[in-house]
């Protein structure tokens, strides 16, 4: 390498070590700055982590007593992995259909493409939470409440994730069969559909992962499924039910994550 290469190479090095010191610098002073508008303590707040380690193993451990509740706790937790199961799978028919219309490369007309891709956003970008906590007030605290809120979030992701998996993946045999003539559904039966099904249904999976996690807050706000549950030993202040269902809630996330990443690496 010569001189101007060994400089550049130096320079580039130099500008990229500068950057990554100013964005840790900016970092920093936000942390700091948004420690004196909350008036945290960070000292204080290191400080409690040894007392809550100790208030945890005094009080969180369970005997063989409440590990006779267990069947209850695995019923409830079965009945919100279906609920999550089957708002992911409705949710995404919903959402190939408007996926099909916003996708450039199957859209029908540039308005509808415009308005699927409006309601999309609109769906994706109201936090699951915030679905939950309006539904709530129209459909009362009930396992509906919480299938609508995980619908309605699920929808939203899976559309943006349907169009680009369509975009991406079927774009030249979209093109080539357009050429040949074929019909609108020929061409999403016969090129869109076969090759954007293993994205679409990995996306699936991830979703249904995600439901199941997400499943535990919506309850507790609906008063479903395995976060009422929690929520109700919680509030008795029985803490060794709740390590009961907070441990089995855990090992279900990482045995359906395991699950769903076997399945994938299958698909893709």
């Amino acid at each position: 390498m010569n001189r101007t290469g060994h400089l550049n190479q130096l320079n580039y090095f130099r500008k990229k070590n500068l950057r990554i010191a100013l964005l840790i610098i900016v970092l920093l002073v936000f942390t700091y700055g948004a420690s004196i508008f909350s008036e945290y303590n960070h000292i204080a707040g290191f400080k409690t982590i040894p007392l809550a380690a100790v208030w945890m193993v005094q009080h969180m451990f369970f005997s063989a007593s409440t590990l006779e509740h267990l069947p209850k706790v695995l019923k409830v937790l079965w009945e919100t992995i279906i609920l999550s199961v089957i708002a992911t799978t409705t949710a995404s028919v919903f959402a190939c259909l408007f996926a099909m219309l916003g996708s450039k490369a199957t859209q029908v007309h540039p308005v509808l493409a415009v308005i699927a891709r409006m309601i999309a956003s609109v769906f994706r970008n109201i936090p699951i939470v915030a679905w939950a906590l309006v539904l709530v007030i129209s459909f009362g605290q009930n396992a509906v409440t919480g299938y609508l809120a995980l619908f309605f979030a699920t929808f939203g992701f899976l559309v943006r994730a349907f169009i680009e998996t369509i975009d991406e993946s079927s774009k030249d045999t979209v093109e080539a069969l357009t050429a040949t003539g074929a019909t609108y559904f020929q061409i999403v039966s016969k090129a869109v559909i076969p090759e954007s099904l293993p994205q679409m249904l990995s996306w699936i999976l991830f979703m249904i992962e995600t439901n199941i996690r997400s499943s535990t807050l919506i309850g507790i706000l609906t008063g479903s499924g395995i976060g009422y549950l929690f929520d109700m030993y919680y509030k008795r202040m029985d803490y060794e039910m709740i390590t009961l269902i907070t441990l089995s809630i855990v090992i279900t996330v990482i045995v359906i994550e395991l699950i769903s990443n076997a399945l994938r690496r299958e698909m893709l």
